[in-house]
């Protein structure tokens, strides 16, 4: 009874392994739960300034009066995509002021997986040669 119930114990822990992690959208850093959960975030916190598809605002390079950049895309048509992942979350945490903007920093308000997920969920709008190129610049560093 007891080597039954050890190896019942086992395999469930073997097995549980097997659907813990989510098959990744296909050649990218995240899953499809990410980039739904990230939908949900990203409407709630940044589709005001960014766009409900992330495409900013139309004259995103003109400053302001106040010379303050507005919201840029973030759907793969600016430069977002010139940043590392590190770099798209450190603006994400504190803000884009330090690059000219007035975005405010988000590290008090999402966890790191909501984070990440508002990230995935934006460059799911990349398309595949804009991914690729981000990687071929060192995107995951």
């Amino acid at each position: 009874m007891i080597i039954r119930t050890g190896i019942v114990l086992v395999l469930v822990t073997v097995l549980s392994g097997c659907f813990e992690s989510e098959p990744k959208v296909e050649g990218r850093w995240y899953n499809q739960s990410q980039v739904d959960l990230g939908e949900t975030i990203f409407q709630n916190n940044c589709a005001t300034c960014h766009g409900a598809g992330a495409q900013g605002t139309r004259e995103w390079r003109k400053p302001l009066p106040n010379g303050k950049y507005p919201p840029p895309p973030l759907n793969g048509s600016a430069h977002a995509w010139h940043h590392p992942l590190k770099g798209l979350k450190t603006t994400v945490q504190e803000g884009g002021a330090k690059f000219g903007g007035t975005m405010p920093g988000f590290g008090d308000v999402l966890s790191d997986k909501e984070q990440d997920a508002a990230i995935a969920y934006f460059q799911n709008k990349w398309t595949p040669e804009i991914y690729q190129m981000w990687l071929d610049r060192g995107g995951l560093q």
